[in-house]
């Protein structure tokens, strides 16, 4: 035998596993290219539409706590719109210490605009997590006006002034149940151009826009922060009380609307942005942790086959071109690099959605590296018991985790 010929073997043998891995992790991004409802184009936004002949009534629900700091870069612009039918706006003080309630009445008397209603429903009963106690509330005001939609919107969204009508037209025009809209998150820090266009290209590809609004399909999502809802169909779902345990409650509203036979919409805003900071990296990681596992369903098997998949695709292509172009492997090497252009290749729409520079495609791995060890983080949380506290609310369920909002 050859000298150190089993280990020349065994090298080989690595070689080739290092290569089928890495052509692998390229058929799973050609899937995602060409498969996966082009989740990574930018192009589904409000669709097409027309005015109504006769303009239907909206009630506005917004649940606040503690959102003294963007309120007055949000709240404005709801009462500021120019729609043609009958509107109000209902914002909930969920237990607020920093004024919230006051200052929105302060908001309403400065700049006028729609009429405003400020209440507060106390604290939630057993059974209920994050804003969907004060969404009740908000839908039980607005009822007593017998409205035709409600717009359900977070604090700290923005509206462009004919944000309101162009959803109802969207809505009235495509017979829609939920028109929903992904706002326009902030991006000004380092860490907010490095996580947050990652945050919706993600989001994107477990949801594809382009399926939710298909007829028959199951996929179902719809994006917190602005949700246009039919007032008859909120009834027949029976929301909030059937989403009430809901960690999620974005997509459980839109899971529930799908099943009571209702039809969905959600595209990318053009009117609606976040005006909310997270300008280091702790904050976006509490944003991400503290749902992550929630959307796992709290199951291990799905976090291990979450974080094993997001190895395969993201960290494979990288470490295979380093791994190829170290040990003289040009196979593995060129495989990697294809399966990486690939990847930041999908990228660039949302980086141009986002205004941000092109460069910052090939850094979609790093990106996926801090979003893996989040939702690590967040099972780790879930199991330790600790609870989850949100706003200086703490709740005793380890998995009654709020949306922010």
């Amino acid at each position: 035998m050859p000298p150190h010929g089993p280990r020349r073997v065994g090298q080989t043998a690595a070689v080739n596993a290092y290569l089928w891995i890495t052509v692998v992790s390229l058929a799973a991004w050609a899937w995602l290219l060409l498969g996966q409802g082009f989740f990574w184009r930018t192009d589904v936004r409000l669709p097409q539409r027309r005015e109504p002949e006769a303009w239907p009534s909206v009630c506005v629900v917004v649940p606040a706590r503690d959102e003294a700091a963007v309120l007055p870069d949000s709240l404005p612009s709801l009462l500021a719109q120019d729609y043609p039918g009958r509107a109000e706006v209902f914002l909930v003080d969920d237990g607020s210490t920093d004024g919230t309630g006051e200052l929105a009445r302060e908001l309403s008397r400065r700049h006028g605009g729609l009429p405003l209603t400020v209440d507060s429903p106390g604290e939630p009963p057993a059974g209920w997590t994050g804003k969907l106690w004060a969404v009740r509330y908000g839908i039980g005001l607005a009822r007593a006006r017998g409205p035709e939609y409600l717009l359900l919107t977070d604090a700290d969204i923005a509206h462009a002034p004919d944000s309101l009508r162009e959803l109802v037209a969207a809505a009235e025009t495509g017979g829609f149940d939920v028109v929903s809209q992904m706002a326009r998150l902030r991006v000004a820090s380092l860490w907010e151009r490095l996580v947050v266009p990652a945050f919706v290209y993600f989001f994107a590809q477990l949801y594809p826009f382009r399926w939710i609004g298909r007829k028959g399909a199951r996929t179902a999502a719809a994006a917190g922060g602005c949700v246009l809802l039919r007032a008859g169909m909120a009834e027949k779902a029976r929301i909030p009380d059937a989403i009430r345990h809901a960690v999620i409650d974005d997509v459980a509203l839109a899971r529930a609307v799908k099943g009571a036979g209702g039809r969905v919409w959600l595209g990318l805003a053009d009117r609606v942005d976040s005006v909310r900071p997270y300008p280091g990296l702790g904050d976006l990681w509490r944003m991400v942790s503290r749902s992550a596992y929630a959307q796992l369903r709290h199951n291990p098997l799905l976090l291990l086959g979450t974080v094993a998949g997001l190895a395969l695709v993201y960290l494979v292509p990288p470490a295979a071109v380093v791994v190829g172009a170290a040990g003289g492997d040009a196979a593995t090497a060129l495989a990697g690099a294809a399966a990486w252009a690939v990847m930041a290749g999908t990228y660039l729409p949302m980086l141009r959605y986002y205004g941000q520079p092109l460069w910052l495609a090939p850094l979609l791995p790093f990106t996926a590296f801090l979003y893996l060890l989040m939702t690590v983080d967040s099972a780790v949380q879930h199991y330790r018991g600790r609870g989850a506290a949100w706003k200086g609310r703490t709740y005793s369920r380890p998995d009654a985790v709020p949306d922010e909002g």
